[in-house]
């Protein structure tokens, strides 16, 4: 009996059913062979213990093993040809499943392999981000610890001023502002005074014998006070009323030089030029 191609595809659901019906049918057959071959031997053993008394029993003894063996050897040689098949479908079977399952684990094996790689690679690049990240936290770390050290530095050296004490310098630096405003008034009282003194007696009388003011001249200096004082003490009238104290060629002298200024409107009033503004 030869085996075809249809015979051995494993793929095909009417093989299988065809071999699971071999197979029942085989395993009928073989045990209905059994049970002929142990009614042969039954018979065998009875024809055994009778006592045979002529060569015509042990010619008919021999007839039967001989049948026996003959319809044992004509049924071994039906069945046998179906057994191989039957075998060498379960192998051919057997051969193909496991294939398959050798196909299947390897790609769930090349699957794994990749997701192996993958995570690997994940791996790598976490290790990266890690050791960047750790670097940037030493420096991080240094810059505070610098900073730290700077901060504890300018602590040790730096000076709590009480209200007292900044009162207590306040108070210093008026006293040597004022002291400093006296030094120079007096510097300029004594430079004013040398280089712009009063007239002398003989003016006084020529003044007395022109019938002009009697009244008693102040200097340079004593002007230029008052129009200071007016000028810080009223900001917004600064003009001094000219009165006949205030001798005159002073008065030409301050205003030709811009240090002294007229009202516009009245003539007779006069106010220092703001030089601090």
């Amino acid at each position: 009996m030869s085996v075809s191609q249809q015979d051995l595809d494993p793929d095909s659901t009417t093989d299988v059913e065809v071999v699971t019906d071999t197979e029942e049918e085989l395993i009928k057959e073989c045990e209905e062979i059994w049970k002929d071959m142990e009614e042969c031997q039954n018979k065998l053993s009875l024809t055994g213990t009778e006592t045979l008394t002529n060569s015509n029993a042990q010619l008919s003894l021999l007839i039967m093993q001989v049948k026996c063996l003959t319809a044992e050897l004509s049924q071994w040689h039906k069945e046998t040809p179906e057994s191989k098949i039957l075998i060498f479908r379960f192998v051919f079977l057997s051969i193909i499943s496991k294939g398959r399952e050798e196909k299947l684990f390897q790609k769930l094996r090349h699957d794994l392999e990749m997701v192996l790689s993958t995570i690997q690679s994940k791996n790598e690049k976490l290790k990266e981000d890690l050791e960047r990240e750790q670097q940037w936290l030493d420096e991080q770390q240094q810059i505070m610890e610098s900073l730290n050290a700077l901060y504890s530095e300018l602590k040790n050296q730096f000076v709590t001023f009480s209200e007292t004490r900044i009162f207590s310098e306040l108070k210093t630096k008026m006293l040597n502002i004022k002291a400093f405003k006296e030094k120079l008034l007096s510097t300029l009282g004594e430079f004013l005074e040398d280089h712009f003194p009063l007239p002398d007696g003989n003016i006084k009388k020529k003044k007395k014998n022109t019938q002009e003011s009697t009244k008693q001249l102040i200097t340079l200096h004593e002007i230029l006070e008052i129009l200071i004082n007016r000028l810080f003490d009223v900001p917004h009238d600064p003009y001094v009323k000219i009165s006949d104290s205030f001798w005159p060629p002073y008065i030409e002298l301050l205003l030709r030089n811009g240090i002294a200024l007229r009202h516009p409107e009245d003539p007779t009033r006069l106010r220092l030029e703001a030089f601090h503004q």
